[in-house]
C-alpha cells in the first residue's frame, strides 16, 4: 500500500487503531496516512461486491440478448462510437 510505503520511508507508524503524527517536510500527514490506510480495508468489501455486481450484470445481459434473438431473430445493433461515425 502506498500509505505504508510513504510512512516507512519517513520513519512514521501507520495502523488502523489510531492516528500517529507523521512529519514530512515540516507538515503533519498523520491524518491523511491514517485515512488512506483505513480506506485500504474498504477494498476488501468493494472488490468482491463489484465482482458480484458484474457477474449479475453479465447474466442479465446474456439473458436479454438471448430473448431478443428469439423474439426478433437478430441481436440488437451496437451503435458506432462517435469517433468512427464522423469518418468518411
Amino acid at each position: 500500500m502506498t500509505c505504508a510505503w510513504i510512512a516507512n520511508s519517513h520513519g512514521c507508524k501507520v495502523d488502523e487503531g489510531s492516528i500517529h503524527p507523521c512529519i514530512i517536510n515540516g507538515k503533519d500527514y498523520g491524518q491523511l496516512l491514517y485515512t488512506l490506510g483505513v480506506l485500504g480495508w474498504l477494498m476488501l468489501v468493494t472488490i468482491p461486491g463489484g465482482l458480484f455486481a458484474f457477474v449479475i450484470w453479465l447474466i442479465v445481459l446474456i439473458l436479454h440478448r438471448e430473448r431478443w434473438r428469439n423474439r426478433f431473430g437478430v441481436p440488437p445493433p451496437i451503435p458506432p462510437s462517435p469517433a468512427t461515425a464522423s469518418a468518411p
